[in-house]
């Protein structure tokens, strides 16, 4: 287990001597390509800063409005008739905007009932199975320049209803 550890903590200073010994011998100006990407990776931040503090708010909203706690009383019923865990349902819509909202969520859920519980199970396997699809399409398809979503969004969330569903299934089956 110690080489392990050793290897793991070697592995990034290798990698990092191997790519400026190469830019070396490829006579690269490697600092200089070093700080034009670093620059480079600054406008990109520039550019997408103004996405990700709406998608912070988005999810703050949703969180002290009560929008979420009404959304659960209003599928309640349904949910009950399906034998699907409501408590699920504010966790899966967060996680389309934000990963760390979610997994706040989650260990709200942890808390109320449990981790080896089924709706605990339930909502762990969810949030592993299901993509921040709002962050992503707005963050990376901005930063790549990628205009032509036409099919992402419907196909997003037909994948997230597939992860909760699936994750309702599976921790059944572990419960």
């Amino acid at each position: 287990m110690r080489y392990v550890i050793y290897i793991s903590n070697m592995l990034i200073p290798v990698i990092i001597v191997y790519v400026v010994f190469k830019g070396i011998i490829k006579k690269r100006p490697v600092f200089k390509d070093f700080t034009d990407g670093a620059a480079d990776g600054m406008k990109t931040v520039a550019n997408v800063l103004p996405t990700l503090i709406g998608l912070m708010i988005a999810v703050s909203v949703l969180r002290s409005s009560g929008f979420l706690d009404f959304l659960t009383q209003m599928l309640s019923g349904a949910g009950s008739i399906m034998n699907f865990p409501v408590e699920i349902i504010p966790l899966a819509i967060v996680k389309m905007l934000s990963s760390s909202a979610a997994t706040g969520l989650m260990l709200d859920i942890f808390k109320e009932y449990g981790t080896d519980s089924f709706i605990g199970l339930a909502a762990s396997i969810a949030l592993s199975s299901t993509e921040t699809i709002f962050y992503t399409m707005s963050v990376y398809f901005m930063a790549a320049n990628v205009n032509k979503t036409r099919w992402t969004f419907p196909g997003a969330l037909i994948a997230t209803l597939a992860g909760v569903i699936a994750s309702v299934a599976i921790a059944g089956m572990m419960v």
